[in-house]
């Protein structure tokens, strides 16, 4: 039986009680990295804490207080750590904060270390792997997406037996170029500094992040790489160029000795899977060799249309992309093939078109034909916005909305994909390193009845990167065994 978890009193003596739960964050760290050598990840309400910092620890918590009304205290979660610590678990994703919050609510017999063993049985003594054995992974290309993947798979590499990033292939630049690239690596002008140190070793044109080697393979083509010869074998390529994107093109990749599958970080064309995580990843099958992730555009709007076409209905709708520039824009006047890009990217808005209205169709095929679309980029870096002015099929308000929208964040098989916000002082530089594909902002919706406007923020680069991982998770055949099993 459970109920509502009481409120936590106020503290007599607010310092005091942070020190006391700034050192029980402090406790933590060596916990959470102790059980990540182990391959077991563990969690706040579905935000990693790994290689997080106490403060990070501690708003992580904080954060609690949007899912439970009620901020999950220091003093809730560090004994469930302490006895998760004493447990010999396989490898799995364990959501410490979701443990301590039931135990709160909890009104049986059992103690708290009864109560713990309890929800992560399935994981004592287990042997589970995600997978048989690592699957090698090969960036080709090394701009924005590829050096956020880099971090993402360098940081999520664990004890090794899941995806290893092994090798960068890129066109040769001129002078130390392995030193440069390294360089862009270590530090970054939107998301900051690399987490953790960077050697390289010119000899053997291989830099070592965090003890994973990775090779710096040389090409023009993807066609001319035997990628045996650097001990790399049934690798999955991540093509993050765009400069290939028909199955045709991409199949080249697949000629290539050490081979086996090629994810693309941008629309495919053609009859090519295009995956957008959380919605439609059940079309990749073991057979496909190769799929796209779509466009940042698309990953961030597609979850939040699957959930209000399911609450909702939507009879049909537009949307438009506030979008950050990107590299394929000048940065002062100049010539461009495509009408209004060759005006300069940091002095002006400029009206562009974008393919991701159309592209919903393929994720949400019940919309085909109901969704248009249409872009504005601006003089910022990172961080977009999509706004959804939807007309629906059954009359809601503001507060039904934001209610539906708080529950798919927070407690649907969408809350990777969707974050929840109810912050009147947000603004885009605030999402800068969301691991989500969107942050739905619960201030900004309007509801007159049918009609609907939602606005949703999105890292362009690092929430995007993030679904291109879990799409590489999944053709590679990871499957995590995560608990408390109530939350999946």
């Amino acid at each position: 039986m459970t109920t509502q978890a009481p409120a936590r009193p106020k503290p007599d003596d607010y310092f005091s009680d942070w020190k006391k739960r700034e050192a029980l964050a402090e406790a933590m760290i060596p916990i959470i990295g102790k059980l990540y050598r182990k391959n077991v990840a563990c969690y706040m309400y579905g935000r990693l804490l790994v290689n997080r910092s106490v403060i990070d620890i501690m708003k992580a918590h904080r954060f609690v207080r949007q899912v439970e009304q009620n901020e999950l205290s220091e003093f809730d979660s560090y004994p469930v750590f302490e006895v998760l610590s004493e447990l010999e678990l396989g490898s799995s994703h364990v959501d410490v904060g979701q443990i301590a919050a039931k135990y709160k609510k909890y009104k049986g017999p059992l103690s708290l270390t009864e109560f713990v063993k309890n929800e992560v049985s399935g994981a004592i003594g287990s042997s589970y792997k995600p997978i048989p054995k690592p699957v090698d992974v090969v960036l080709y290309g090394f701009g924005r997406i590829g050096r956020l993947l880099a971090r993402i798979m360098i940081e999520k590499a664990g004890g090794g037996d899941v995806l290893r990033l092994r090798a960068v292939v890129v066109r040769k630049g001129k002078g130390s170029d392995i030193v440069k690239r390294a360089s862009l690596l270590r530090r970054d002008s939107v998301h900051g500094s690399f987490h953790g140190t960077i050697r390289i070793d010119e000899d053997t044109d291989t830099f070592i992040a965090n003890g994973n080697e990775v090779k710096m393979i040389y090409a023009s083509s993807p066609a001319e790489i035997d990628y045996t010869k650097y001990g790399i074998h049934d690798a999955i390529v991540i093509d993050n160029t765009g400069m290939w994107r028909s199955e045709e093109d991409l199949s080249q990749h697949l000629k290539c000795p050490g081979v086996a599958k090629v994810v693309l970080t941008a629309p495919g064309k053609g009859k090519l899977k295009n995956v957008v995580f959380g919605v439609n990843d059940n079309i990749i099958t073991p057979d496909d060799r190769i799929v796209t992730a779509a466009s940042c555009t698309t990953n961030a709007i597609v979850p939040v249309l699957r959930v209000m076409h399911d609450h909702f209905g939507i009879v049909h709708g537009h949307v438009e992309t506030v979008h950050s520039y990107t590299n394929d824009q000048n940065l002062i006047d100049n010539y461009h093939k495509k009408e209004r890009r060759g005006r300069s990217a940091v002095l002006n808005m400029v009206i562009t078109e974008t393919g991701a209205a159309k592209a919903v169709a393929g994720a949400l095929p019940e919309l085909t034909g109901r969704i248009t679309g249409n872009a504005i980029r601006v003089p910022t870096p990172n961080v977009s916005m999509a706004i959804l002015n939807l007309l629906l099929e059954k009359e809601s308000t503001v507060d039904e909305v934001n209610e539906v929208m708080r529950q798919a964040a927070l407690h649907s098989p969408l809350r990777k994909q969707i974050d929840y916000t109810n912050s009147p002082e947000v603004v885009s530089s605030d999402f800068i390193g969301s691991r989500h594909a969107c942050i739905f902002d619960s201030q900004a919706t309007i509801v007159d009845g049918k009609n609907a406007v939602l606005y949703c923020w999105y890292d362009n680069e690092f929430g995007y990167s993030m679904q291109v991982h879990r799409i590489v998770e999944r053709l590679a055949g990871v499957k995590y065994d995560v608990y408390p099993k109530d939350d999946q």
